[in-house]
Parts: C-alpha cells; sequence; structure tokens
C-alpha cells in the first residue's frame, strides 16, 4: 500500500533527472550526478523516504557552503590484497560511497572477500544501497557508516554513539536479494521529531530524557535526550563494531569528532567514516549451488507455520522489492514531506520541474 499522505506520485525516471540536473547544478560531473541521483531515487522507490530525495536540499546546502567538494575525487590511499583505504575528498558522501564499494568488489572478485574503509566522507544516504550493488552482481554485500552522537547507553544519560546504519544484501538465486537496512536505534530520529512537531507522545522505547529515563515526551529532541538503542546492550555493542569498522580503522573521524551534517552552517567537512565488505561466495561454493541453497532458506521461511492473524512470513527485503516494482510500474508515491523538501531543493537549482509545481 502507498504511504497515507501521499502529496506527488513521480516516475523514477523524472525523479532521476531532477536529482541529476540538481547536482550538475551544483558542479557535479555528469557521471557523479547520475550516481548520486541512482541512490537517492532508488532510496525512494524502495519506499525508504527518510534516506532518498529528501536529503537533496540538504546535500545541495552543504554543496554551495563547500563542506562538500563538487569536484572532489575519491582515491584509493592505502591498500592490499584483500583490503583498501578511500579518501573522499569530502565528495557527496553517496558518490564516495558507490566508488568504495565497487573496490571492495573488485578485491573479493580478486582475493573472495574485500574490505574498504572510507575517511573524509559525509552522510552516505540509505546503506542498502550500496549492499545492493554487490548483490546484484552476484557477491554479499555489507555496507556500515558512523555519525555524530545521537544514540544512547544502557546506563548514559546522554548521546553516546550514532544511529551507525548497517545493511547486507544476499544474492538469491531466482528470488530478488535478500536485504536488510537497519540503524542501531530503536527508532528513526525524524520519526521523534516529527512527533514533537506534532505536539504527540511517543512510545517509552524510542527516546531517552536528559536524565537517562525513558520518556514518552519528545519536545525537547534533538537538543535534550537521546535515542535509545536497539535492543538495549546489543544494539549499543553493534553500534560500537560499526564505529570501529567504519571510523577508528579507516582513519574517519568517530563519535563526537564526527561533524554535524545536517544542523551545521554547511562549510566544513563532516569527515564521516563508513566500511564495505563484500564477499564472492563464488570463490567458496559454486554460484548455482549457493543460489539452490538461498532459495530452499527462503522457501523454509515462507512455507513455516504461522501465528494466528498472520498472513505471511517475509526475509528481508520482500516489502521494498514489492514497492520497487510498483514503483517502476506506476509511478513513486512521494510523501508530503518529501516533496516539501524537493521544492526547497528545486528553489536552491532555481528549476522545479513540471510535476513538482
Amino acid at each position: 500500500m502507498p504511504p497515507p499522505n501521499v502529496s506527488k506520485t513521480v516516475t523514477f525516471a523524472a525523479l532521476h533527472a531532477f536529482t541529476k540536473d540538481a547536482f550538475y547544478a551544483a558542479g557535479l560531473s555528469d557521471a557523479d550526478a547520475s550516481a548520486g541521483a541512482d541512490v537517492l531515487a532508488t532510496t525512494d522507490a524502495w519506499g525508504v523516504f527518510t534516506h532518498g530525495t529528501k536529503a537533496l536540499a540538504g546535500y545541495l546546502r552543504r554543496l554551495h557552503a563547500g563542506g562538500l567538494h563538487p569536484r572532489g575525487v575519491p582515491r584509493v590511499v592505502a591498500e592490499g590484497g584483500a583490503w583498501a583505504t578511500v579518501d573522499g575528498d569530502s565528495a557527496l558522501g553517496l558518490v564516495t560511497s558507490v566508488f568504495a564499494v565497487q573496490t571492495a568488489m573488485a578485491k573479493a572478485k580478486q582475493q573472495g572477500i574485500g574490505y574498504v574503509g572510507v575517511r573524509n566522507s559525509c552522510h552516505f544516504g540509505a546503506a542498502g544501497y550500496y549492499s545492493w550493488l554487490a548483490a546484484r552482481e552476484g557477491l554479499i554485500g555489507i555496507s556500515m557508516a558512523n555519525d555524530i552522537p545521537s544514540v544512547g547507553a544502557p546506563g548514559s544519560r546522554g548521546p553516546i554513539t550514532g544511529s551507525n546504519p548497517i545493511s547486507y544484501a544476499v544474492p538469491a538465486g531466482r528470488y530478488p536479494p535478500m536485504l536488510l537496512d537497519m540503524s542501531t536505534a530503536t527508532v528513526a530520529g525524524g520519526k521523534v521529531y516529527a512527533a514533537r512537531m506534532r505536539g504527540e507522545s511517543i512510545p517509552d522505547t524510542w527516546l531517552m530524557g536528559a536524565d537517562g529515563k525513558p520518556t514518552t515526551d519528545p519536545s525537547g529532541y534533538p537538543q535534550i535526550g537521546a535515542l535509545q538503542p536497539a535492543a538495549g546492550h546489543k544494539g549499543y555493542g553493534l553500534s560500537l563494531l560499526i564505529e570501529t569498522l567504519s571510523g577508528i580503522l579507516s582513519g574517519a573521524a568517530f563519535t563526537w569528532r564526527v561533524g554535524n551534517w545536517m544542523w551545521d552552517d554547511g562549510k566544513q567537512s563532516t569527515n564521516h567514516g563508513a566500511a564495505f565488505i563484500v564477499i564472492d561466495t563464488n570463490a567458496m561454493l559454486p554460484a548455482a549451488q549457493f543460489a539452490g541453497r538461498m532459495e530452499a532458506l527462503i522457501e523454509e521461511i515462507h512455507q513455516a507455520p504461522l501465528a494466528d492473524g498472520a498472513a505471511q512470513l517475509r526475509v528481508p527485503g520482500e516489502i521494498e522489492w514489492e514497492r520497487y516494482d510498483r514503483s517502476m510500474t506506476h509511478g513513486i508515491p512521494l510523501p508530503e514531506d518529501v516533496v516539501a523538501n524537493l521544492r526547497k531543493a528545486a528553489e536552491i537549482t532555481g528549476r522545479p520541474p513540471n510535476w513538482l509545481k
């Protein structure tokens, strides 16, 4: 079903073209503008509207202010057989991340596995996109990144780690890739902020107050309190692994050293970190055999007994792929908040498309 607050429905091609044009107008090369547009438009086609073109205006603001370099060139600054470190040159984080995962894919095809750490980057959008780039070539992709702290830890009175997303995508034979993309917080900060703007209370599992205790009052967020970690100490522990692989090992900034890409003046580089791990399953198991085993796993889950009231069991990504297919056939149903942010992007470029007017 489409989101309940659909404001505009637009074709993938039209949304991609507008986004590419906006990036190109901000100084990116044609290839980089197209790469960035594909990340954001694909994310919207999956129905993950928090990380798609809603962020376009924010990226354009930083490109114009100088915190992102329109002609930045990501490059490998150190490498071995199965690993590399990439310096993003403060280019658009989407562009740097595509370059980095492609580097990890090349390493995996040579060595069976590849790790690439990224420094001097910025917000990279939806982690799942980069994992999917690997999966569509028959590889297992794992993507992650760090961010400025917004999530507490068990016992803390404020933020300790970023929301530090992690994703994986696994090729699955005749099925779409199994795809998970998750934050290590209980809920996206945007949902807490939206509740604040509407004057609504929130579940007591979303946010901790200034005293470190669960709260149902979002009125002080994000200046006061912190998001709760997913599954308590488990999400906190996973977030620290992501911080290690993305920030510490890569040489990027970590925790409070990471710049705030959303709320600062946009003039400074944020030095976000990211990490990409790619596995070539064919190096360990013939591709056809791996595909058959993945198909058997998915079918076993689909056929498992259901609890009362449950319609079906799914594996991660199935909902997103269903949305993707609908988006490609019927257009992408953009919610009101996404359209509002696209209008901001159009104001920056001075070239609003007809479908956005």
